[in-house]
């Protein structure tokens, strides 16, 4: 090895010490330590050395964070140290029971002893394995024998320590924990997913349970989900390097000092009054908290305590779970409304007896979906229990059969659409029953607002609010209508006079000279974003050429796919459709693309493939995909191995962690426009 090469070993082990650091500071603590500009150009320098080093790369390295092909299944492994569940108590009654079940076994103990006291996080429970300091395994709880191994899901959690922060580590360590979705994610997917068209989650803890046996761990790290660290053992013991604790509370502290994040809200109580008063405090403060917790962990403080009280067949003698009341209350089921999304999802809604849940009467509650509804065999009249999930959501969780009266119906799905009669699809392999008809009052609604929005259509004046006036009041039918409105009958609407009817028609008249990629998004197809948009129109340069075109040609275009491919056919199947596309062509909306100009100009882009995510500062995603196109490149919508850069604004999601799992090059604004030679 040369002096040089030594060099470049030595600042990779820098580089990759700084950004460990760097991740535990933003992660664990908190407290950003540098700007994310500057992390991210150090890491593809990471990259950039590995890439050229493979035998460099360090299994804690920033860049093992992101598995590669997804997990064919997981695979059942025996735990070494068994993963007891807790008894509960739901009480402080009940708690003081527990406190005089173990005194009695340990009667010399003081009456004011320690114990701490930890929020019960609402996750699913992890067992990890360091060897020598390195995360080298994660189990899931499973029955608290056996679980699931799912170590690259958990890689992706950064939370979770790849190397324990300690010199001399054991050879072996074993951390337990619960791993959850904060509140902000949870809320953050499900608005995702509804704008996707996809089913929603119940709840976080569902979700996180859910996550974490995903076989693609690409799609574990788009979800980001957190992690809070409550024990070790250590088998062979500490070593020399360390002293052993002796406490619970020491424990806590040596699994902050190795890099874990430890809640914060933890206390060490001395005697069951404190320990009853942190329950008191935390009732309340819960519900400000950014994550789920539904109860109060309490430990003997004293390891060597614990280790004389023991176990019992199923619960450690030296700990309670003490609960709270759940946030769930019976109620009578009036009836089941089917609502229609603007997807055209139908999601089932319970009516009931209003009931007071978490400081607020609730009458409705979702059912989620067809499968739902089953599960619980639902019947009108069913006395239902109503919860609301992470005081978020109000969902029924169960019925009382036993309390069922004679000669109730059952509720089903509706077979047809509740608001315009279509007949209803439930694509295979899917939860969601979908209404397909985009002339149905409750689809056409959205569909008016989505083709008026700036990225489509962009017709101005033309809101939510008079979208609503024109539906309900039988002057549009379809978005077809909008192009016959007359200004003497839109002046006659509530808050329009007659200019501003005038200058609606004209921006509506405007936007028939729309090119066909933006008519194509704006039709609302499910899965038809922006970009994917102007990738098929590019492949099929008109409506003819996607009518014509099979679903396998369609899936082969790059970065559509099959499930994009179906979701096409199964629109223009049906011939309500049709119809709109045939009136829409009749009033003069463009549905094929202008040839091409050969390019005069320098190409510094051609041949390159590029993904746009985020939200730069002053391009719109169309302004940069027409500049892009215009020096040589090709935008897509998905991240792959093809892609050559990665265009980052603010608030980049999923795209750029697949983008920096993949260690692809990323542009900002200014860097795409000094790339195609354009001044910022």
């Amino acid at each position: 090895m040369t002096a040089r090469s030594i060099a470049n070993e030595a600042h990779y082990q820098d580089l990759c010490d700084l950004l460990v650091r760097a991740a535990h500071a933003y992660y664990v603590l908190d407290q950003p330590v540098m700007a994310d500009e500057v992390y991210d150009r150090l890491y593809r320098e990471l990259e950039e050395l590995e890439q050229q080093h493979p035998d460099w790369r360090r299994p804690d390295s920033p860049t093992q964070r992101v598995g590669g092909a997804p997990a064919e299944q997981f695979v059942t492994v025996e735990h070494t140290i068994p993963l007891y569940s807790l008894e509960n108590a739901f009480n402080t009654e009940e708690l003081e029971a527990w406190d005089q079940r173990w005194r009695r076994l340990e009667p010399d103990e003081p009456d004011e002893t320690g114990y701490v006291c930890e929020l019960k996080i609402d996750g699913s429970a992890i067992a990890l394995t360091y060897e020598h300091g390195l995360f080298v395994r994660g189990v899931t709880r499973g029955d608290g024998q056996r679980g699931e191994e799912i170590t690259a899901n958990l890689r992706t959690i950064r939370s979770i320590p790849l190397r324990l922060n300690l010199e001399q580590p054991p050879a072996r360590l074993e951390i337990r924990g619960e791993a959850f979705l904060p509140i902000g994610e949870f809320e953050r997917i499900n608005r995702e997913r509804d704008a996707s068209g996809d089913a929603l989650f119940a709840n976080p803890r569902n979700a996180a349970a859910g996550t974490l046996r995903q076989l693609d761990s690409r799609v574990v790290a788009e979800r980001r989900l957190d992690f809070f660290a409550y024990t070790l053992h250590a088998p062979d013991g500490f070593g020399d390097g360390q002293p052993a604790p002796t406490s619970q509370w020491e424990c806590l502290e040596l699994l902050a000092s190795l890099g874990f994040r430890v809640n914060p809200k933890r206390s060490r109580c001395r005697g069951l009054a404190a320990v009853e008063a942190y329950f008191a405090e935390w009732d309340q403060g819960r519900h400000q908290l950014s994550y789920m917790t539904d109860g109060v962990v309490v430990k003997l403080d004293s390891l060597d305590l614990q280790d004389r009280l023991g176990f019992t067949q199923k619960f450690p003698r030296w700990a309670v779970a003490l609960k709270y009341p759940a946030e769930e209350a019976p109620s009578r089921l009036q009836r089941v409304v089917f609502q229609v999304g603007r997807t055209g999802a139908i999601t089932p809604v319970a009516e009931f007896e209003p009931v007071p849940l978490a400081g607020t009467m609730v009458s409705r509650a979702t059912l989620h979906n067809e499968d739902r509804i089953r599960e619980l065999d639902l019947h009108l009249g069913d006395t239902i229990v109503v919860r609301k999930a992470g005081e978020i959501i109000p969902e029924v969780v169960k019925v009382l059969p036993e309390l069922r009266p004679n000669g109730t119906a059952a509720v089903a799905m509706p077979s047809h659409c509740p608001e315009c009669g279509s007949a209803l699809v439930r694509p295979e392999d899917e939860a969601v029953t979908r209404c397909l008809n985009s002339s149905c009052p409750a689809v056409l609604r959205g569909a008016l607002v989505h083709w008026a929005g700036r990225d489509a259509m962009d017709i101005d004046g033309l809101g939510r609010k008079l979208v609503e006036q024109l539906v309900d009041k039988g002057l549009v039918h379809s978005v077809a209508d909008l192009y016959r409105l007359d200004p003497a009958l839109l002046a006659s609407l509530e808050r329009m006079g007659e200019k501003s009817a005038e200058k609606l028609v004209a921006a509506i008249a405007a936007s028939k000279v729309r090119p066909w990629d933006r008519v194509l998004f704006s039709l609302g197809i499910r899965l038809i974003g922006s970009v994917n948009a102007s990738t098929l129109a590019e492949a099929l340069p008109s409506l003819q050429a996607l009518e014509q075109a099979t679903e396998e040609a369609i899936a082969a275009v790059f970065g559509i796919g099959g499930e994009i491919a179906a979701s096409i056919r199964s629109w223009l199947a049906l011939a309500e459709n049709r119809q709109l596309l045939a009136d829409l062509q009749a009033l003069g909306l463009r549905f094929e693309g202008e040839a091409k100009a050969a390019p005069s100009g320098p190409q510094p882009l051609a041949g390159k493939t590029l993904v746009l995510t985020g939200t730069l500062p002053s391009l719109s995603r169309t302004q940069a995909r027409a500049m892009i196109e215009a020096a040589g490149g090709k935008v897509t919508g998905s991240v792959s191995k093809k892609t050559d850069y990665v265009v980052v604004g603010a608030d980049a999601g999923s795209k750029l962690e697949k983008a920096e799992s993949l260690g692809l090059a990323l542009l900002s604004e200014t860097e795409l426009l000094a790339l195609v030679g354009q001044a910022p």
